[in-house]
């Protein structure tokens, strides 16, 4: 099943954060992940979050997209994106959940 790293990223130095995606559009490829969602235009429909540049990776499972986040070998490169932006990322499962029809009916 399929897993997804969804990234807010607040760019703080451009040129030394290009050097990183550089570096680190390769990896996601060599764990089987691709871009889905790359610093492409938001806009905020609800509530108060307000992205900088979002990025969606799909991995081809959660084990693969954690080790692409995690793994020793890649920390340098990650060290390079922390060093020069202040990120928040997620790793999501690919499971829909279901929600009974109980939880939204409009008796609740």
């Amino acid at each position: 099943m399929a897993a997804y790293i969804i990234v807010d990223i607040d760019v703080h130095n451009p040129e030394p954060y290009r050097e990183y995606l550089e570096k680190i559009t390769p990896t996601v490829a060599e764990c089987g992940g691709r871009y889905l969602v790359r610093g492409a235009r938001t806009e905020v429909l609800y509530g108060d979050w307000q992205p900088e540049r979002v990025v969606v990776m799909e991995f081809p499972d959660w084990e693969r997209a954690h080790y692409w986040a995690t793994c020793e070998e890649y920390q340098p490169i990650h060290q390079l994106r922390q060093a020069n932006a202040s990120v928040r990322m997620i790793l999501v499962d690919g499971a829909v959940e279901t929600v009974p029809s109980a939880a939204v009916s409009p008796e609740r």
